[in-house]
């Protein structure tokens, strides 16, 4: 209701995958590819996440600044394993578990662990390709995360490099299917004098990196809210033995609401 209308053809940068009324799930991606056509590659030797790195470079932005660690991860997220701890705020605690409980259990989507105790078996991360048939070129590279404890879905997402009209660099873009419509998160990036890397979303106005919610109506017609009191960062950065990781932080109104932490360690060959 509070939406703008938008038209795709001319807003790229808000285009991506919506999902179905009945919710996400794990075998998304499955339905995806049918619907539309797509070979979907699993289990494909260091695949990644974005597929040229390349492409977020800029004035601000250059890739020989990178810690080579940093990037390896970017450029073959399939071969690593994923641990993550959760902190909340406690004040915002409650709505977490409301939240959880009227949509990320239903939905299967954005199931953020509501305490260290959800991720204490672990975390599956899986690097998806849905490609075109004939051509073989790739369309979406999603990202697949389940807790292992619980069996539900962390993340399912699609993440990609795109232009916006309220940055002069390139965003990280990561869509996040939702019944009829979709999340949308764009992160400008920024590498620190240490080499780290840290994507952050935020910004003024509608054009501007940050979040989106999308809803595609039954009548044909897209809105867009551009939801600027939601921010979030995540730094990636190695340790000092060597092993990376990622600090992920969540604010609403300017207030931290929730901190994750990941570490990323090279699967054992």
């Amino acid at each position: 209701m509070t939406g703008l209308t938008v038209d795709l053809d001319s807003h790229r940068w808000l285009d991506g995958p919506i999902g179905e009324p009945s919710g996400i799930g794990g075998d998304y991606f499955n339905r995806l590819s049918e619907k539309d056509g797509l070979e979907l590659r699993r289990n494909v030797p260091e695949v990644v996440l974005i597929q040229e790195l390349t492409t977020l470079e800029s004035d601000s932005f250059d890739l020989n600044q990178l810690d080579p660690q940093v990037r390896n991860f970017y450029e073959h997220t399939s071969n690593y394993d994923l641990d993550v701890w959760a902190e909340w705020s406690s004040v915002f605690r409650p709505f977490g578990r409301l939240l959880a409980f009227f949509f990320s259990r239903r939905l299967q989507q954005l199931n953020v662990p509501l305490s260290s105790l959800e991720t204490s078996h672990g975390m599956t991360s899986e690097v998806i390709q849905l490609a075109e048939p004939d051509s073989g070129a790739i369309k979406y590279v999603a990202w697949l995360r389940h807790l292992v404890g619980t069996g539900h879905v962390l993340y399912a997402g699609c993440y990609s490099a795109c232009k916006v009209p309220g940055f002069d660099g390139v965003c990280v873009k990561v869509v996040f299917p939702l019944p009829n419509g979709n999340a949308i998160v764009l992160m400008k990036p920024s590498i620190g004098n240490d080499g780290s890397l840290t994507v952050t979303s935020s910004g003024n106005k509608f054009g501007d990196p940050g979040f989106y919610f999308v809803v595609h109506k039954s009548d044909g017609d897209v809105t867009a809210r551009y939801v600027r009191t939601m921010r979030e960062s995540i730094h990636v950065y190695p340790d000092a033995n060597s092993v990376v990781r990622a600090n992920h932080i969540l604010k609403i109104f300017g207030f931290t609401f929730l901190r994750l932490h990941y570490r990323m360690v090279p699967k054992m060959s």
